[in-house]
């Protein structure tokens, strides 16, 4: 395995080494959002039941989440390079292992452990960029290259989806990345740098179960009260969830060498970065996870043509890399974060508005406000995180942001799903004489609903309808939510600064000096 020090390589291998890395990230967002426009044949093939589909689509990103921070200081550790090309190769393995999946449960098994292998991924990619760009501004750029590849990647997962629904099964999603991450190993281990914390102190082992036991009963908790209503259970895994994150808060500030420094949330330029960052990948999931739904059982779109579809938000996404630095320095970092939170809430709120027409055209602009504040959003934020920590604590520092990041994917699914889910069934009006397998069928979700009935049935008909309407609600829910996160942004996130977003990262959130 190639060991190169970051500053010897050349700008061409540089930007070389990006390409690896965005490669990486890429692959990992398509996996976030690529299972979307396979759930009507995954439906037909392995009949999951609602609640088994929300799994299958979010119990990846709660994995990633819970363990996101303890794969980011254990890259510090053994070498962000390592753990990468590890990850890379448990990564391909446990997609086989889904393309193969003969049950829901196997199914939801084999994204547990794609989760897994994906959180060892995540930290070494934007960590590695931490290192190898190290002035502000080309750091910048690298970084909104990688940004671009991570919204981006979430919003063309569909249309590579539907490409290869339209010739092959739904395991063919997952068998793509087989071949994709036998490049990146081989590429990855050429042209990418090692580095690591030459210091790092000891691993603590507790803190690093806390951690996971502090995400994960909170987002089942939310997931659990908005499916099935307020109980104990609910509420019982919301107390413990936070009372875990408050030993996991308390340990961190006792502790020299902490899993993560606490201390930087006090910081309102860190603090409000990532919390802006969770809410525009919140808004942006958990509205794509049943986009292309809506646009197959209700439109009527092929899974190919349900991709295509959704490609106005990739292509507005990708555009951010000419944008963003001339929007850090006219705005300032805490103006430039709001304004990329309104242009989401705009794009939602368009996005209900058109989902009533009938022409495609007019979701087709919607959609364009949207990727573009999803992929600003993602740019200035991540870049006023890891700015915001030396290099040697780039592993954790990323780990912070990418946490936030496939949190808020996993809430936005969890409870965006589950409220289209319930407006949705609130919505539906079934004839009286409709025969008990039937109503069973269309009540657990349109999806389901769709193959036991005729396409031209009339109770079909009201069920889109029913759909519609809960697409439309939960989309001006999530507009609502992020329209409150920009005005966070713009009152929490100074803007004094006029230099590029690098260096606002560094001057907004204290740096540590250790």
């Amino acid at each position: 395995m190639t060991s190169v020090a970051a500053d010897a390589l050349s700008p061409p291998r540089r930007w070389a080494a990006l390409a690896v890395l965005s490669l990486a990230v890429l692959v990992l967002a398509v996996d976030n959002t690529v299972l979307y426009l396979a759930v009507p044949s995954l439906t037909a093939d392995l009949a999951p039941t609602a609640n088994e589909i929300l799994w299958i689509g979010d119990v990846y990103s709660l994995a990633l989440a819970g363990l996101l921070i303890v794969a980011g200081s254990l890259a510090d550790r053994v070498g962000r390079k390592r753990l990468l090309l590890l990850g890379a190769a448990a990564f391909g393995a446990a997609s086989l292992f889904a393309a193969l999946s003969t049950s829901p449960t196997m199914l939801i098994a084999a994204r547990l452990l794609l989760g897994v292998a994906a959180a060892t991924l995540m930290p070494s990619t934007l960590s590695l960029i931490r290192t190898i760009f190290t002035d502000p501004a080309e750091r910048t750029r690298a970084i909104a290259v990688w940004a671009a590849a991570a919204s981006g990647g979430a919003a063309v997962g569909p249309l590579v989806g539907g490409a290869l629904l339209e010739h092959f099964s739904w395991g063919a999603v997952f068998l793509i990345n087989v071949p994709i991450m036998v490049l990146l190993i081989v590429f990855g281990a050429w042209l990418l740098p090692e580095s690591r914390d030459p210091a790092p102190g000891p691993f603590d082992p507790v803190s690093a179960l806390l951690s996971m036991t502090a995400i994960v009963p909170v987002v089942w908790a939310i997931k659990h009260t908005v499916s099935a209503g307020v109980d104990v259970l609910g509420l019982a895994a919301l107390l413990a969830g936070a009372v875990m994150g408050v030993v996991f808060v308390r340990r961190q500030r006792r502790l020299t060498v902490p899993l993560i420094d606490v201390s930087l949330f006090a910081r309102p330029a860190f603090s409000g970065a990532v919390f802006a960052g969770f809410m525009a990948v919140f808004a942006l999931i958990g509205t794509l996870f049943f986009f292309s739904q809506y646009l197959q059982l209700v439109r009527g779109f092929s899974p190919l043509q349900a991709g295509l579809g959704e490609l106005p938000t990739t292509l507005s996404a990708v555009a951010v890399v000419a944008v963003v630095g001339w929007l850090s320095r006219r705005l300032g970092l805490g103006r430039a974060i709001a304004t990329s939170l309104l242009l989401v809430s705009a794009g939602l709120a368009a996005v209900a508005v058109a989902e009533g027409f009938s022409s495609y055209l007019w979701l087709a602009l919607a959609l364009i406000p949207l990727g573009l504040g999803v992929g600003l959003a993602q740019t200035l934020t991540t870049d006023a995180v890891v700015s915001s920590v030396p290099p040697r604590r780039a592993g954790a520092a990323s780990a912070i942001s990418e946490t936030a990041l496939e949190l808020g994917v996993a809430m936005g699914v969890a409870v965006l799903g589950s409220v289209v889910s319930l407006v949705y069934r609130g919505w539906l009006d079934l004839p009286a004489d409709l025969s008990a397998e039937h109503r069973a069928a269309v009540t657990d979700s349109l999806a389901a609903g769709t193959h036991p009935l005729d396409p031209g049935s009339p109770v079909l008909d009201g069920a889109r309808a029913a759909f519609t309407v809960a697409m439309q609600t939960t989309s001006l829910i999530a507009a609502a939510v992020t329209l409150a996160a920009a005005v966070v942004a713009w009152r929490t996130i100074p803007s004094s600064s006029a230099a590029p977003v690098g260096d606002v990262g560094r001057t907004g959130a204290a740096t540590r000096s250790d």
